[in-house]
């Protein structure tokens, strides 16, 4: 959507909404959600809006001490919040297995599941499963986790008869910087060729890709549990801070035209949260309201390939 777009949607939410506004009056008792990436950013005011709403909130993050400084601000603003923090570094799969076995040990339900956490424009790294740092912790690390819970979500959704929900951070530079081929299955580690946009482009493709094979799954399964995807709009936070030039442009005049922290989390709070999506899935949704895709994103043979692919590099 042209960033200026104020007007409201079909959902009678827009751009300019913040995530109170879209999830005014909407009770979360009784539910609890992961948040992944939430010790700042939208990460964070997704934490506290859900909290607000009386959600159990699970705020999953690689710092600790941040994680606590957020959890401390939100329960002096809402002293009834339910708020726990535990550790996870989506760029290593031991431990987002680590997380998962913690959480599942711990006999909570799990309600909803937020795949917000990212990295913009690193500079070619690889991870400690010597995995290309973008696509390992922008989609391999969520893929790995929501797998690893879905059981688990399977047992709340049948026990307390309410639907469950998995959202999945992506943004509109899927279509905008990526390679041609969209994801490049025999060059995820190949540096003479990396380019930092373009991976970072590549993993939000795969994103709305898993949304969108995780979707047929569950309803080939029947389950009462929902995925869509979604981009949050251009927000003025640190993960511009690798991009040099730009990021210095960002801090200057971003306030003027891209949207504060709070409209930022507004999409993935209506999507996890609103009554208006109930048996809504595999969808994608930008400014709080439901959105298209370019073709490749809709792309059924290379959503499954993606799968299988992302199956074996988790083995």
């Amino acid at each position: 959507m042209w960033i200026f777009n104020r007007s409201n949607g079909a959902s009678g939410f827009s751009y300019s909404s913040t995530a109170e506004q879209v999830t005014h009056e909407i009770d979360g008792s009784g539910l609890t959600a992961i948040v992944t990436g939430a010790s700042s950013g939208i990460g964070a005011e997704t934490s506290r809006v859900l909290a607000l709403r009386g959600v159990h909130v699970i705020m999953a993050v690689r710092n600790i001490a941040a994680g606590k400084d957020v959890k401390e601000a939100i329960v002096k603003e809402i002293p009834a919040a339910k708020v726990d923090i535990m550790e996870l570094d989506l760029s290593s799969l031991a431990s987002v297995r680590k997380f998962a076995a913690d959480f599942i040990s711990s006999g909570r339900s799990l309600n909803m599941l937020i795949n917000n956490a990212g990295v913009v424009g690193i500079p070619f790294m690889l991870s400690k499963d010597n995995i290309e740092l973008q696509f390992a912790t922008n989609h391999l690390g969520h893929f790995l986790l929501t797998n690893l819970l879905l059981d688990k979500m399977k047992e709340t959704t049948c026990k307390t008869k309410r639907e469950g929900r998995i959202v999945n951070v992506s943004s509109v530079a899927y279509c905008m910087f990526r390679y041609r081929e969209g994801i490049r299955f025999g060059k995820i580690n190949d540096p003479k060729s990396y380019c930092s946009f373009w991976a970072y482009g590549q993993s939000k493709l795969a994103n709305i890709l898993h949304t969108c094979e995780l979707t047929r799954r569950l309803q080939e399964e029947g389950v009462e549990i929902t995925a869509n995807s979604l981009h949050p709009g251009t927000i003025t936070t640190n993960m511009f801070r690798h991009l040099g030039f730009f990021d210095g442009l960002v801090s200057k005049f971003g306030r003027f035209i891209f949207k504060n922290v709070q409209q930022g989390a507004s999409t993935t709070c209506y999507v996890a949260l609103h009554p208006q999506l109930k048996g809504i899935s595999g969808e994608y949704f930008c400014d709080n309201n439901l959105a298209t895709t370019t073709a490749i994103a809709r792309d059924v043979d290379l959503a499954k390939r993606l799968w299988d692919f992302s199956m074996d590099l988790v083995k």
